[in-house]
């Protein structure tokens, strides 16, 4: 029986990242992870490839309708596909490939298969060779989540697939229902809009984006209508399947739509089928996400848990917060994630990104603020890039000026989140960010008049 003094369960972006922070704090670490490739959801199937497509379908993009524009002529123009994917999949095998050097680089024990815990301080391996019964001093569930079902939509996989069927049409279709308007489905569907595809978002509530500011997502929309996306919002999808190589979608609220491609995009669920933890005593919620306290302890004493499997925003780079802070409070005794500063970003055409409270938030809990925007048409380095939809948005606290909230959409937006991060983790206020000296032409400037915004102080438009 082999010993460890930490089991993860998951190779994730939580859970690689937490066994690489434990081992170098001196763990014995051991991970477990049934896919042949250390990556998880997000490296295989999700981020890392999602992200290859659609900078590759961007300028596909441009190349065939902003190129001329700049005085660049490029002939005949054609879509190779399989190239396309191919440069995906090579992306992914080049990242996968380097966790596995960082394993093997921090000594960390690697088991191919699925696990489930016995007992406290077990952790059983099955896998093709047959049962492993790992000793832990410490175990931690890093497994992630995986595609909500939704009632009434045959899935094949194929036809009628999730997010990992799409990353990977062998052809563009002619027409593709996206059920959804969220992260994932918004992604998706523009890479094969600019590919080519007809493509429909159905959305249950009545708006795109849900959670995200309702201000930037009514802009978001606008910017996605004029690109050729087609919505239908306040629909409720009662039914997709195949009949006769076509699929067919109903509704309430929608006439029958008649598709190549379905994608069912309406959410994620943890990933906790299996593990057994209903037979130790680990706690979940009606909704399946596993229960812990402050520092990531479940239920049960030496049982952890992090990411996609505990509540709150299902986000890579959070999962791996919660994995170094989770490992280093087990080390050192202090580990802390502060959760009103974790960005998001739909990597979408102009990119949106976002941290911290948003204005509808304010508004409902009666906070008195102050608001700062500022359009990319008046910024130099947007207007040089061709780039001038959307605009930045800074929320101060009206009392002490400290900011609460940055929305972001236009060019880049997923970069320039981090330079409001890095002031809200500092407690900076709105007369901070818009001291600070910004490069010129560059599009951080935005960020900079907004803040100056926030009192009436914009200085270019």
């Amino acid at each position: 029986m082999s010993q460890h003094d930490l089991v993860i369960i998951g190779a994730g972006p939580g859970g690689y990242t937490a066994a690489i922070r434990a081992a170098q704090l001196g763990l014995n670490v051991a991970c477990i992870e049934k896919e042949p490739a250390l990556g998880g959801t997000c490296l295989r199937v999700g981020c890392i490839p999602s992200k290859a497509l659609l900078e590759s379908s961007e300028l596909y993009d441009q190349a065939g309708h902003a190129f001329e524009g700049r005085g660049i002529k490029v002939g005949k123009m054609s879509l190779d596909l399989s190239s396309m994917l191919g440069h995906k999949d090579t992306v992914v095998n080049t990242l996968t490939q380097g966790i596995a050097g960082l394993f093997k680089k921090n000594k960390i024990t690697r088991y191919e298969g699925t696990a489930s815990i016995p007992e406290t301080g077990k952790v059983v391996v099955t896998s093709s060779k047959g049962e492993e019964t790992l000793e832990a001093g410490n175990i931690l569930i890093a497994t992630g989540s995986k595609p909500s079902e939704l009632p009434g939509v045959e899935l094949d996989y194929d036809k009628i697939g999730t997010s990992t069927e799409a990353l990977k049409y062998e052809s563009v279709p002619d027409h593709l229902v996206v059920i959804g308007a969220g992260y994932i489905g918004l992604e998706l569907g523009t890479v094969w809009r600019r590919l080519g595809a007809k493509v429909t978002v159905l959305e249950y509530l009545d708006r795109i984006l849900p959670g995200m500011d309702s201000e930037m997502a009514k802009e978001a929309l606008k910017i996605f209508k004029k690109q050729g996306i087609e919505f239908q919002l306040g629909v409720a999808v009662t039914s997709a399947k195949v009949s006769r190589g076509k699929c067919i979608v109903e509704g309430k609220g929608i006439d029958p739509i008649k598709c190549d491609r379905v994608l069912l995009s309406a959410g994620r669920k943890p990933n906790v089928e299996g593990l057994g933890l209903e037979h130790i005593g680990v706690n979940t919620d009606q909704r399946g996400f596993i229960q812990v306290d402050a520092h990531f302890q479940t239920s049960v004493a030496g049982i952890y848990a992090i990411g996609d499997v505990i509540p709150g925003p299902m986000l890579a780079h959070k999962a791996e917060h919660e994995g170094v802070a989770c490992v280093e409070q087990l080390v050192t005794g202090y580990g802390h994630v502060n959760y009103n500063v974790i960005p998001g970003v739909v990597y979408t055409d102009p990119e949106i990104a976002t941290v911290g409270k948003t204005e509808d938030q304010l508004k409902e809990e009666g906070i008195e603020y102050n608001k700062g925007t500022f359009p990319f048409l008046a910024n130099a380095r947007a207007r040089a890039l061709g780039m001038t939809e959307g605009r930045a948005k800074v929320l101060a606290d009206k009392q002490t000026d400290r900011i609460l909230g940055v929305h972001i959409i236009g060019p880049r937006a997923g970069d320039l989140i981090a330079e409001a991060c890095a002031a809200m983790e500092f407690g900076a206020s709105s007369e901070d960010l818009a001291a600070v000296c910004h490069a010129h032409p560059t599009l951080s400037e935005v960020l900079k008049e907004a803040a100056l915004g926030t009192s009436g102080q914009t200085l270019n438009f």
